[in-house]
């Protein structure tokens, strides 16, 4: 039984067969609900709590929907205030860079930091719609890259929401206005400032655009290539001279080729050996990697890296350590066979 027709369990015994037909029109608005809320909370599985929840009480209000506004309207008014409840009081999701300044390759790594709510990677197929026009596919994946999303949790909840609806859904003020409970003049001062705060971070950290998807294959080619032969001169070979390299739930986090370089010679040496599995996350190409770590060099899940291009050089590489909870979203295998 699916959660909604749990929900439908509870719900009065008379069902009209317009509402017989609400479950697939609300799936329908399922992954751009899901990429709202994920905006919103920096979290592949708080969007998804919230998007459950949406779909949960658009079901059970439906009775009430009078039809004033879309359907897609109205389900993104009950997301927005679902995800506004959910940081109501709740720490800001970061990267292991918003913490502090970066570290040197012979910093000590220290203990992880599992109170800190970092900011996780979400599949681009739980967020971007199959079959879009590719101009606004294009948008899609610009407003779901780990710099901008990162960058949004620098906002106030309801800042957030007015840049989110107004910027990226282009919708008017008038509607947002209206979708919060709020006044236009109020809407376009929250967005003035939300705007102010966004200028002032680095929003430019990742532009694989300018590869066509030949070169952009050959390239993470390359990339896979060295990295599990582990040809540290190749992989240096590949980054930006302002390339960063984090790991949380760690907060050191590295800049420029020379610690990187250093930081892969010396404790990420056990990488040495590691298989890649292609995916991709947050409109950027990603891989799950597996260490020869477990019994007799079995392979085990390590991290998910997700790599942040400018050009044709590696600009950001993100390897997400939690994969016990990221390689089952990501469709990966927890075990590898040989």
């Amino acid at each position: 039984m699916t959660d909604l027709a749990a929900a439908n369990s509870v719900a009065p015994s008379t069902v009209t067969s317009e509402r017989g037909e609400l479950e697939p029109r609300l799936e329908q608005h399922r992954v751009e609900l899901t990429a709202h809320c994920y905006r919103m909370l920096g979290s592949a599985f708080d969007a998804e709590d919230a998007v459950q929840e949406t779909m949960v009480r658009a079901w059970r209000g439906f009775d009430r929907f009078e039809g004033r506004s879309t359907l897609r309207s109205w389900l993104y008014r009950i997301a927005t205030n679902v995800c506004l409840t959910m940081l109501d009081g709740s720490q800001r999701r970061a990267r292991p860079m918003d913490l502090g300044p970066a570290s040197s390759s012979s910093t000590p790594l220290g203990p992880p930091l599992p109170e800190v709510s970092w900011l996780e990677p979400i599949p681009d197929s739980r967020v971007l719609p199959a079959g879009a026009d590719p101009a606004e596919l294009a948008v899609s994946r610009e407003s779901i890259r780990l710099a901008f999303v990162a960058a949004l949790q620098h906002l106030p909840p309801r800042q957030r929401a007015v840049l989110i609806l107004r910027e990226v859904l282009q919708w008017s003020a008038a509607e947002v206005a209206e979708l919060l409970g709020s006044t236009v003049a109020s809407v376009n001062s929250a967005l003035q400032r939300a705007r102010s705060t966004l200028a002032a971070r680095d929003l430019t950290t990742s532009d694989p655009a300018q590869l066509a998807d030949g070169e952009l294959q050959e390239l993470l080619a390359r990339y896979a290539d060295a990295f599990v032969r582990y040809d540290i001169d190749s992989l240096v070979a590949l980054l930006h001279e302002d390339a960063t390299l984090s790991m949380p739930p760690y907060d050191l986090w590295l800049r420029g080729p020379a610690d990187i370089r250093g930081w892969w010679v010396g404790p990420g040496a056990e990488c040495r050996g590691s298989h890649l599995i292609p995916v991709t996350a947050n409109g950027l190409p990603a891989f799950g990697q597996y260490r020869p770590s477990g019994p007799g060099g079995r392979f085990e899940p390590f991290s998910l890296q997700v790599l942040e291009f400018s050009g044709d050089r590696l600009m950001g590489f993100n390897a997400f350590l939690d994969a016990e909870r990221l390689f089952p979203l990501f469709g990966l295998p927890i075990r590898l066979e040989e």
